[in-house]
């Protein structure tokens, strides 16, 4: 039977920041205001002509330079993305196959919000451990500065744009093979995080006359409540599931969304602050792109090393959320 390794990461940050003090002169708010409640300093904005394909192209590059495998070889690129080129399609998954020059692979989008890459990571073990696929690039990006409204203090100072990609191949080696993967979702919370307009659920016929609909809608307080919760329970399942202890994790990766919540789901889990990966003070949250940016930090910091245990876990709109067990296993 073949399993899934994670092999290599990449990511891409666009050059342009926005800091708290920008924000100041924007919207009713302060650097102490927007640090106290998210940990947030800074976030990087994506330039008015890059899309959302280009800033995943460009991470799917280093990230397959770094596996070493040739275009030919990969066989599904998949995209995780709330922000996509287009409102329908192409999809932005097909726009990068084009970018990179495969061919002939199968592609799409999957919109799962911050909980993203987790879901395409879950997609590529599947299909590789049915034997269906082999070689698969899975990309998170975001461009969620095109829907944020920079009107409203309480979203417009959580979000950035950026990418990030990673390469998942067939292996026979079981100590190389994802462990689990959890995914879920609960839709009766949806109206906590969402854009409410745009689509054929839309409370108006005309597409033109519901631009400020597109924006994303947040419930803080709530959704705040509800993700503590989920996060703890779930990755407190997929640890005892497969016997492992929070101790033997050497990286927890959680979704980049606000240093609060990473808080109180790390102190719940009795993990270290070695342990627990922070990058939410520099990027923001960055939806599907945060988990892999973030283990993109540490990989190029060195901490990340061949081996390591890695605990993955996010919360987003749908609602929806994931944990998954994934060793790096890089080939030599």
């Amino acid at each position: 039977m073949p399993y899934a390794a994670f092999r290599s990461i990449g990511a891409y940050v666009p050059k342009n920041q926005l800091t708290n003090e920008d924000l100041t002169k924007m919207v009713d708010t302060s650097d102490e205001w927007i640090t106290k409640r998210t940990g947030i300093k800074t976030r990087h904005i994506a330039d008015k002509n890059e899309k959302t394909s280009d800033m995943g192209t460009k991470a799917a590059k280093i990230a397959l330079d770094r596996a070493g495998i040739s275009l030919e070889d990969i066989d599904m690129v998949v995209c995780a993305t709330i922000s996509p080129d287009y409102f329908c399609m192409p999809s932005t998954a097909t726009v990068i196959a084009k970018n990179l020059g495969i061919k002939n692979a199968t592609a799409f989008d999957i919109s799962a919000a911050c909980t993203g890459f987790i879901y395409i990571l879950a997609i590529a073990k599947a299909f590789i451990e049915s034997g269906m696929k082999k070689n698969v690039l899975i990309v998170g990006s975001e461009k969620l500065s095109a829907i944020t409204d920079f009107s409203d203090r309480g979203t417009c100072i959580l979000f950035g744009d950026g990418a990030g990609a990673a390469v998942i191949t067939a292996t026979e080696n079981k100590e190389e093979a994802i462990v689990d993967i959890h995914t879920a979702s609960d839709g009766t919370y949806g109206d906590l995080l969402m854009t409410p307009n745009g689509g054929t659920g839309s409370a108006y016929d005309a597409l033109d006359k519901e631009a400020a609909g597109c924006y994303m809608q947040m419930k803080g307080n709530e959704t705040f409540k509800v993700a503590v919760k989920t996060l703890t329970k779930d990755v407190r399942d997929i640890l005892e599931a497969n016997d492992i202890k929070s101790e033997d994790i050497k990286h927890f990766v959680p979704h980049q969304a606000n240093y609060r919540i990473i808080k109180a789901v790390g102190d719940a889990l009795k993990m270290r602050e070695d342990q627990v990966i922070l990058t939410v003070h520099k990027y923001g949250n960055t939806s599907g792109a945060s988990i892999p940016m973030a283990i993109n930090d540490i990989y190029e910091e060195g901490r990340l090393k061949s081996g390591d245990m890695m605990l993955l876990d996010a919360f987003g709109g749908g609602l929806t959320w994931g944990s998954a067990l994934v060793p790096f296993a890089p080939f030599k």
